[in-house]
């Protein structure tokens, strides 16, 4: 498997992920009714570095990194990240938060934040702990889960 910068070419295959997932709205704190060019203006946005995970032409996830705040908030990333269903639980997912964590530090990053983090999500805030993040903050009932309701979301970060 290899991370990459996505291409135009990599375009329908990311938003093939990336549109169920938001439509599903249990994981990003976004409308669940985007259409097609929403969803690809959210995710391949001006400020959005998009990335792919990709092993023998598939591509298996996919992420973005891009300053969480601007001005003096500038020096935290941000990134959203998510993986074909095919591909959950073989490790793309932490292979990419790694991949975010070494670019985010390469491009004079000093920490790293996630605004959102669902806590019904419990594979993603696992991962994200075991990969140095602290929950910094609880947001209580934050997060209307289609599902379960109303529940909290984490505000998680680590310094790189």
């Amino acid at each position: 498997m290899q991370i990459r910068h996505a291409t135009e070419a990599d375009r329908a295959a990311v938003l093939a992920i990336v549109g169920p997932v938001l439509a599903a709205g249990e994981t990003y704190a976004m409308n669940r009714d985007l259409t097609a060019a929403q969803v690809e203006a959210y995710w391949f946005g001006p400020t959005h570095e998009v990335l792919v995970a990709e092993a023998d032409g598939t591509i298996l996830g996919t992420y973005y990194l891009k300053a969480n705040q601007g001005g003096g908030g500038a020096h935290v990333a941000n990134c959203g990240y998510m993986t074909a269903p095919a591909a959950q639980g073989k490790g793309i997912a932490r292979a990419m938060g790694q991949d975010s964590l070494r670019r985010a530090a390469e491009r004079g990053f000093r920490a790293m934040q996630f605004n959102h983090v669902v806590s019904t999500n419990t594979r993603a805030v696992a991962l994200w702990q075991s990969l140095g993040f602290a929950i910094a903050g609880t947001l209580p009932a934050a997060f209307n889960h289609p599902v379960h309701g109303y529940v909290d979301s984490y505000v998680m970060f680590r310094t790189l």
